[in-house]
């Protein structure tokens, strides 16, 4: 990922050209730059993954680089209003109740966990198995049924990023 970042940076040489990332947390490469001295603050994710976005800056070495990291993973938006699954998965209605429960446990889904059975995704799996094989197409219709607006109320990280984004055009949303 590294080499493409560079060569797109050296390819677009205008100032007012950027480039952005948007890769989960969970799972991250091990040589990930500065994942080592990130792990102190694992009990901090927020934390932690914005340590990791200035690690990551400072590798790339452009002001035009705009990482993003997504706590834990991209599923995560889905916990801002899981009762949209029911559009995929009627008469499903205990076990969106329960992805529900999950999301209420929270103060943001960014803080649903990253572990191997407990991140945002597996918890999906566990309540609504099919989902594994359909995410790829049911996940970004979930997250379009949910809204832009609701997923940047209920998750902090990201709305501070698209944020960011939207400034550098100089307009606001």
């Amino acid at each position: 990922m590294k080499n493409d970042i560079l060569r797109f940076l050296a390819q677009e040489r205008a100032g007012d050209v950027f480039f952005t990332t948007m890769i989960d947390l969970y799972g991250i490469h091990a040589e990930f730059p500065g994942l080592d001295e990130a792990e102190k603050l694992r009990p901090l994710p927020d934390k932690r993954v914005e340590f990791l976005e200035r690690a990551f800056t400072k590798d790339i070495g452009d002001i035009r680089f705009i990482p993003y990291i997504q706590l834990h993973e991209y599923e995560a938006y889905l916990f801002s209003d899981p009762t949209c699954f029911a559009y995929f998965y009627d008469h499903h209605e205990k076990e969106i109740a329960a992805l529900k429960a999950i999301a209420d446990a929270y103060t943001t889904p960014e803080l649903i966990d990253d572990g191997q059975h407990s991140a945002p995704s597996k918890r999906i799996i566990a309540q609504l198995p099919d989902y594994e094989d359909a995410k790829p197409a049911v996940g970004p219709q979930v997250a379009e049924l949910i809204g832009q607006d609701v997923i940047r109320g209920k998750c902090p990280h990201f709305a501070a990023w698209l944020s960011r984004l939207e400034k550098l055009g100089g307009g606001t949303r």
